[in-house]
């Protein structure tokens, strides 16, 4: 049986992996943007979220063996819950445990300081508004439902999965991808290391905070028209080029 650190390297190498994979989807899917093949973006979108959620789930294995991180008690906690949105939630629940030293009580405004309660729910909402739909979409996708996911008795199609999934783009997705990654350097910090938790905790939720309005507020529309700008004034140029 390997040992943590070894199983850490291993974590590593898969999440660099993935990363390679994803940075290499969201470039075809750009040039499949800019040559308006709406099949071709259609299909890198969906590998970039199935992908996206692989990242996710190796992000976590990767919390949780963390050199000075949780134990393998700690671990087997975490692993005892069905679904990965509810490991997400049982890390961060360990975490504020370990370093609030408190090993039992139920984790309050009054059991913690109250600014770590109220980074304890912040952190809770972040998961379930922001990380959710993620490992939903994956899963479905997993599976080959593609285009129509269906409810768990494959029976019909699950409507608001089916939303989720036609609602993505790959800006969208990018933006979630950097959601996910400020979380989990928040919960590393307060896993590795409280001071560095507490002080650096503003910064980077308001990375977070920055990313969610560009999620919000930036225009897929614009984000297309300009790649496809960018491609047919390249094409003219190489036209112009030959003459």
């Amino acid at each position: 049986m390997a040992c943590d650190n070894k199983l850490y390297q291993f974590h590593v190498a898969n999440i660099r992996s993935v990363e390679i994979a994803l940075n290499n989807t969201a470039l075809s899917a750009r040039k499949a943007i800019s040559a308006e093949n709406a099949p071709a973006v259609e299909s890198f979108i969906r590998l970039y979220a199935l992908l996206l959620g692989a990242w996710v789930e190796i992000r976590l294995k990767k919390l949780l063996f963390e050199n000075s991180g949780f134990s393998v008690e700690e671990r087997s906690f975490v692993f005892a819950q069905s679904a990965q949105l509810e490991q997400w939630h049982k890390v961060v629940e360990l975490a504020f445990r370990k370093h609030y030293n408190l090993p039992n009580a139920k984790l309050t405004d009054t059991t913690l300081p109250f600014t770590a309660y109220a980074r304890y729910e912040t952190l809770k909402e972040i998961l379930d508004s922001d990380l959710k739909s993620i490992i939903e979409v994956r899963n479905k996708l997993a599976h080959g439902q593609w285009i129509y996911p269906l409810n768990s008795e494959g029976t019909d199609v699950e409507e608001n999965k089916y939303q989720l999934l036609n609602n993505e783009n790959l800006p969208s997705l990018q933006y979630k991808k950097g959601l996910i990654s400020g979380l989990s350097n928040i919960v590393h910090d307060l896993v590795v290391s409280l001071q560095t938790f507490e002080r650096d905790f503003d910064a980077n939720y308001q990375k977070i905070t920055d990313t969610r309005n560009n999620l919000k507020n930036r225009s897929y529309e614009k984000y297309a028209y300009l790649l496809v700008e960018k491609r047919r004034k390249g094409v003219e140029k190489r036209r112009a080029n030959k003459t």
